[in-house]
């Protein structure tokens, strides 16, 4: 057998505990192995989704990272990698009765929260101060969102769930956020309404924007609405947002 057949039957009897231990190999010490690896990997997964693992009983919930574990090709050894290859894992595979019905979306946005807390600062974004919000100098800046906000759409109030709290039925309507890091760096979010979010979502996808730019993509998407209406809006929101540091100026 060559050593590339002798690795791949080891990492693989360390994944899966249920098949034999490669030749010359004593079960204790792969048993000493495979306990490291799911230990390491389990810790990474509880870590990154607490309150989705607050949802299972024990047995459950080591159940599914042990499929995971043993089923998912994951390619990033890094804590952020592990934690959206948990979530595109859940994504990918079929449900059973264990899960809440709400799994997929709880499990983004703990996945989002992670990755705002480790989203690093973009080089061509500063974020406005105090005196350029108060003042509105932002109405003659290009705008765009910070690199460490994200605005997400779910069906659920995933930010209420909790082991007290596990509503099964969807919200009445559509539940935008927006997630970010605040002026104490700790991760926090808004709930936005449709618009809110609209607007986010559009410096997010075309950072430079103006407010005047900004402006007139509103009026062509809402033409039922006055013109001024939509500008007072728009300056209330991008005020408030240059003051949390989620709308910035966009460097030429």
């Amino acid at each position: 057998m060559s050593f590339k057949a002798t690795q791949d039957d080891f990492i693989a009897a360390i994944r899966d505990p249920a098949l034999p231990c490669p030749q010359g190999v004593p079960e204790v010490r792969m048993a000493v192995y495979r306990e490291l690896f799911f230990n390491n990997v389990s810790g990474f997964v509880a870590n990154a989704f607490p309150v989705l693992k607050s949802l299972y009983r024990s047995d459950d919930w080591q159940a599914l990272v042990r499929e995971f574990f043993i089923h998912h090709d994951c390619q990033n050894p890094l804590f952020v990698g592990i934690a959206a290859e948990f979530l595109t894992f859940l994504q990918q595979r079929y449900s059973t009765e264990c899960d809440p019905v709400f799994m997929l979306e709880l499990a983004h946005y703990e996945w989002l929260e992670l990755v705002v807390a480790t989203a690093m600062d973009s080089d061509d974004r500063i974020a406005f101060t105090r005196l350029e919000s108060d003042t509105g100098i932002w109405k003659r800046a290009s705008l765009a969102l910070a690199s460490h906000a994200r605005v997400a759409q779910y069906h659920f109030e995933v930010e209420k769930i909790s082991a007290d709290y596990r509503s099964e039925v969807p919200a009445a309507s559509a539940q935008f956020f927006c997630l970010f890091r605040d002026s104490e760096d700790e991760v926090t979010f808004l709930k936005l309404n449709p618009l809110s979010a609209q607007v986010l979502a559009i410096l997010d996808a075309e950072p430079g924007l103006d407010f005047e730019q900004l402006a007139q993509r509103l009026q062509a998407l809402y033409s039922g609405y006055e013109v001024a209406v939509i500008r007072d809006g728009l300056a209330s929101l991008l005020g408030q947002m240059a003051a949390r540091g989620v709308v910035v100026k966009k460097l030429q």
